[in-house]
């Protein structure tokens, strides 16, 4: 059966009070050129270094089935199909607005300092086989991501996931009001983005928007979190019929009694109202046992099944950018990659370092590549320099490091744990290729402004012959 259009020339207008030019449908919604699919509706946004209607021509050129743009640059069409609005901003929104209005979705939110990304993907793959689910892709969670996300949601939908980011206050509740969740989640609160910020408190306060979109849904906390009394208060006062948590504590609803870590992933034993789960999660590190908490408990609050959710986790892929692990010929063997280079901060960057120090070194060394974690402001000296404990307590051998702030764990580190430092990713980039030994474990992260991304993908191409033994 032919899928429905997501929109037309007929509901499109309806929906934004523009115009129509021309008579088309399409099957998705683009704001990127670059990633742009034959039959995607093509919204020219404005930033303050482009106007996306300089790209409108290119967007037809890769296969746009129609594209939107303002009054004032209505002529960008040049004859071509589309839907001419007064603010292409205002009208992706109002699209986001009717998409969610027209779909009877179950729909979760999710945010959080740390595994909001891993956790929104994780319950996307195990809803999958439980009905049509629609998501933020990558991470779509800004401004101009949340309203993308949800005017790509079909019609026929039965559960949407989105995640909504912030790294000022007040970002959220706009956002989350265009989701209108029935489960708002909070995977954890932790030191991101400290430079616009106070206090984690302050952190809090801003995630708990978040549950300022329920209207008698369901919050999901981390019970762990020492603001759990601030965010589950927050919660009933602005919208939500309950609680639930997850977690160590004794006291969480979804409770963890035991994960096993190993290089492929976690055997993980939880506790759910008096009933034991036990099941595999497909990914290394101790931090996505707690995601799979948070996935199973809004699994059975969007009224999924609990235990096939659990047995799907153990095919749950590798996220690029986020723990994909990539096993590369090196020299006379090979090297195992742990790429989470999309993002960092204290918190996330030592469960990195934890999941490095619990797999085995296999005659090898355990080593990192390392960059600047960002917007940590007053806090970001002493956040870098506390790596070395880190690195230290998990047995890491040599470090690579990149970045102006990563200086400070730098000076350390004594001189056979340090690979190497250098001002940028393209700097450190020959460093590490003649660093790195055949039997290495590698761990890369950092915060994305940063690039180690580029060492990722110089990395995993494919290499015309085999690598020498250091990797030339």
């Amino acid at each position: 059966m032919t899928p429905s259009p997501l929109w037309t020339s007929t509901d499109a207008p309806a929906a934004t009070g523009g115009r129509a030019a021309g008579t088309w449908t399409t099957n998705g919604i683009s704001i990127d050129t670059r990633s742009l699919e034959r039959g995607d509706l093509f919204v020219a946004l404005s930033g303050p270094n482009f106007d996306g209607h300089d790209f409108v021509g290119g967007a037809f050129d890769n296969g746009a089935a129609a594209a939107l743009v303002s009054e004032t640059s209505a002529d960008s069409l040049d004859g071509m199909p589309g839907l001419i609005v007064a603010d292409t901003l205002e009208a992706l929104r109002s699209l986001a607005v009717a998409g969610r209005a027209r779909t009877g979705a179950k729909i979760a939110a999710i945010t959080g300092s740390v595994g909001k990304t891993g956790t929104k993907e994780a319950l996307a793959h195990v809803l999958a086989s439980q009905g049509s689910t629609s998501f933020s892709k990558s991470s779509l969670n800004n401004h101009w991501g949340v309203p993308l996300s949800l005017a790509r949601m079909p019609k026929d939908t039965d559960f949407g996931i989105f995640e909504i980011g912030m790294n000022h206050p007040g970002e959220i509740t706009p956002l989350v009001s265009l989701a209108r969740p029935h489960v708002a989640v909070v995977t954890a609160i932790a030191s991101a983005h400290m430079a616009f910020f106070k206090s984690l408190e302050d952190i809090a306060h801003a995630k708990a928007e978040i549950f300022s979109g329920l209207d008698g849904g369901i919050a999901i906390i981390n019970r762990d979190t020492e603001h759990f009394d601030l965010l589950a208060t927050t919660a009933l006062a602005t919208g939500a019929d309950r609680i639930i948590s997850f977690g160590r504590s004794t006291e969480a609803d979804m409770r963890l009694i035991e994960c096993l870590s190993d290089t492929t992933g976690n055997s993980v034993e939880a506790s759910w109202h008096g009933k034991t789960l036990n099941f595999r999660v497909g990914q290394p590190g101790v931090h996505w046992a707690y995601n799979s908490l948070a996935v199973l408990t809004t699994v059975d609050a969007l009224g999924g099944d609990m235990d096939t959710a659990a047995s799907a986790l153990a095919a749950l892929p590798g996220l690029p950018g986020r723990g994909a692990v990539h096993v590369i010929p090196w020299g006379n063997g090979s090297i195992r990659l742990i790429d989470d280079s999309y993002n960092a901060n204290p918190e996330s960057m030592n469960a990195a370092l934890k999941t490095l120090g619990h797999m085995p070194k296999d005659g090898g060394r355990r080593v990192v590549i390392l960059g600047d974690m960002l917007e940590l402001g007053d806090i970001s000296k002493a956040a870098h320099e506390a790596l070395e404990a880190e690195i230290i307590r998990n047995d890491i051998d040599i470090a690579f490091l990149a970045g102006q702030e990563m200086t400070a764990l730098a000076d350390r580190l004594s001189s056979t744990a340090l690979g190497g430092i250098a001002d940028t990713a393209g700097e450190l980039l020959p460093i590490v290729m003649s660093g790195l030994q055949a039997g290495d474990i590698v761990t890369v992260k950092a915060s994305n402004g940063i690039g180690l991304s580029r060492i990722i993908k110089k990395l995993t191409e494919p290499a015309p012959v085999a690598r020498a033994a250091n990797g030339t």
